[in-house]
């Protein structure tokens, strides 16, 4: 992020029009009916839905071009009707944007972007090269392709409501390792987040709270161990101050905690703790990257955001 630059984008208001990007891969035919069912019920909720020019553009043959996808990006942001912008679904090259997005439009006009997995690679770009505060929760597609309506209502919480807190009363932490921190949260997906420790989109980890998740039929635990090893060796756990983890669910049963103690040993003494209510799950806590929160492992909830992250 810009050193000591923070911008913190308005709540949602009934009546505010959502826009909808595709950054990752293109909305397909099998998409259609997930997408309409997640239209129908933010209509229903009080809002209106733009969807972008592009969004079901598959030039490439597996996405639209990274122009494409930034041209909806900088729209949605220069647009002043357009209040806050979800990603439509996931895929695999959001990246591929970097390079054409209008980040001086982005700081001039500042709003709610959400979404995770792949698409988290532009919210992380965002918060570094503007200090906008993004967020890390449901694609628009995933409003109503999981069995509940956690992620909905986590979304209603956090952008309509305004509220501080991370997930629900039911949901479950457990301590890796002791400790109390206070730090920015920085991360999302555990494979991408890796990507993006060098380089030219190169993230600050200095006195962050890392969090991550990962898909475990795309990444193997070895894999996860190289993401990690990759993440130690260029000094990463070195600069954190905490770690939250989340779901990752493989057919080994090898738990993500496991190979985060694998890794670390001994050797940082910062706070770890572990829950299941963000990732490739059902439940999808909106996380809000660039925010301050607090770790504190002899709490119950033992995270908790301790800034306003929308205004």
């Amino acid at each position: 992020m810009i050193d000591n630059k923070k911008i913190i984008p308005k709540k949602l208001e009934k009546g505010d029009t959502i826009g909808i990007i595709a950054p990752s891969d293109p909305v397909l035919k099998k998409d259609i009916e997930e997408i309409n069912n997640s239209i129908t019920l933010m209509e229903k909720s009080g809002f209106k839905i733009e969807l972008g020019k592009n969004i079901f553009s598959n030039k490439l043959g597996y996405s639209a071009t990274p122009e494409e996808k930034a041209q909806d990006i900088n729209y949605m942001f220069e647009n002043k009707n357009i209040k806050a912008i979800f990603c439509a679904k996931g895929g695999c090259n959001s990246n591929s944007t970097f390079d054409y997005i209008d980040y001086k439009k982005i700081e001039e006009n500042p709003k709610i972007i959400c979404g995770f997995s792949d698409s988290h690679s532009i919210l992380n770009a965002i918060t570094l090269k503007t200090g906008l505060i993004t967020f890390y929760g449901p694609t628009f597609k995933s409003l109503t392709s999981w069995e509940t309506d956690y992620g909905y209502k986590e979304v209603i919480k956090r952008f309509v409501d305004c509220s501080l807190e991370l997930g629900t009363k039911d949901d479950e932490y457990i301590t890796i390792q002791n400790g109390q921190v206070e730090g920015e949260l920085i991360g999302g997906n555990l494979s991408l987040t890796n990507n993006m420790i060098n380089g030219k989109y190169k993230l600050n980890f200095e006195n962050k709270i890392l969090f991550f998740e990962d898909l475990g039929w795309e990444s193997e635990p070895s894999m996860i161990s190289n993401y990690l090893y990759n993440m130690k060796q260029n000094g990463v756990f070195e600069k954190i101050v905490g770690m939250w983890i989340g779901s990752y669910e493989h057919e080994t049963n090898i738990a993500l905690e496991k190979i985060v103690q694998d890794t670390i040993g001994e050797e940082y003494k910062f706070p770890i703790i572990k829950s299941n209510n963000f990732g490739h799950i059902d439940k999808k806590t909106v996380i809000p990257i660039g925010s301050m929160a607090r770790i504190d492992t002899k709490k119950k909830y033992k995270i908790e955001l301790i800034e306003n992250c929308v205004k």
